[in-house]
């Protein structure tokens, strides 16, 4: 049996440098003595979707410049085998790259953004257009949003995004641009234009589609380095920890079973405290996303 886990402690952060002995691994409540633990690092499948229009013109401008060094910093990160489908919304939804792994292209096409037209900014719409899309996309994936939360008119409304997301087995990464875009509109003496805009609304909306999804969401003040946002966001995908191990079970290799992994703490064979980099204990959520039972193949 193969098992693959993801850890992460109560706000959704991969928990790293646990060993092998802290793994134990229990079938139908008897506890396996053979498992052995490996450290995977997978490629991963992305569906970047960036906010584009639905600004004044000077607004539009510093939108495209903030989101264009966002999306272009997350070319670093990615690896030769990745995959990632570029995508930009306003009142529609238009597909800018489709799964390329080529580095350069993308980075043309991030790079050679164009200020738009003024429109609508119809974010749940696209959102929903990128679960969908990337439903059927099998191993690592996620979504990256780059937006300010801001919906004007979507046909679809905030609770049916929830359902896809809650439904779709993609995780939804958000970047909040709203901090950003603001200091823009004071800079450009436009802040009164975004007055009606119920800011801790539109970061709320993000961060409960980011959790349902399984994701997160980040609200960085610049746009300028998000290093350590990517790195924790390709962490959090690309890493699981592998457990394998003979079932003691010497019946059916057919018959359902189940299993439980703890964590522990091999010189007590207590549970395993974790704390944080500020000496508090968390507690760890252990998620086995995926199973590989040799007689179901």
């Amino acid at each position: 049996m193969t098992l693959k886990l993801l850890v992460q402690d109560p706000n959704g952060y991969f928990i790293p440098n646990l060993r092998r002995d802290n793994f134990v691994v229990y079938e139908d409540g008897v506890r396996q003595t053979n498992a052995t633990v490996e450290i995977e690092h997978a490629n991963v499948s992305l569906g970047l979707l960036l906010e584009y229009g639905g600004r004044y013109q000077g607004l539009n401008k510093d939108l495209v410049a903030e989101i264009s060094r966002a999306s272009h910093q997350l070319l670093d990160v990615l690896g030769r085998a990745d995959r990632i489908t570029v995508c930009a919304y306003g009142d529609n939804v238009k597909q800018l790259a489709d799964g390329s792994p080529v580095r350069e292209e993308l980075a043309s096409v991030l790079f050679g953004l164009q200020t738009p037209e003024v429109s609508e900014t119809n974010l749940y719409d696209a959102l929903i257009f990128a679960l969908k899309r990337m439903r059927p996309v099998v191993g690592r994936k996620a979504i990256i949003l780059i937006s300010s939360g801001v919906d004007t008119f979507s046909k679809s409304a905030y609770e049916d995004v929830l359902t896809a997301a809650r439904d779709c087995n993609t995780p939804v990464y958000a970047l909040y641009l709203g901090s950003i875009l603001r200091q823009a509109a004071s800079l450009h003496d436009m802040a009164g234009l975004l007055a009606r805009v119920d800011w801790k609304e539109t970061a709320s909306r993000l961060r409960e589609i980011a959790r349902v999804s399984g994701g997160r969401l980040y609200s960085p003040a610049s746009t300028m380095d998000l290093t350590a946002i990517y790195d924790d966001i390709m962490e959090n995908l690309r890493v699981r920890y592998v457990i394998t191990y003979q079932s003691s079970n010497l019946g059916s290799l057919n018959a359902r079973r189940t299993v439980r992994v703890e964590l522990v703490n091999p010189k007590t064979g207590g549970p395993l405290q974790i704390v944080d980099s500020n000496g508090k204990a968390i507690q760890a959520n252990v998620t086995i996303q995926d199973s590989y039972t040799p007689g179901s193949h």
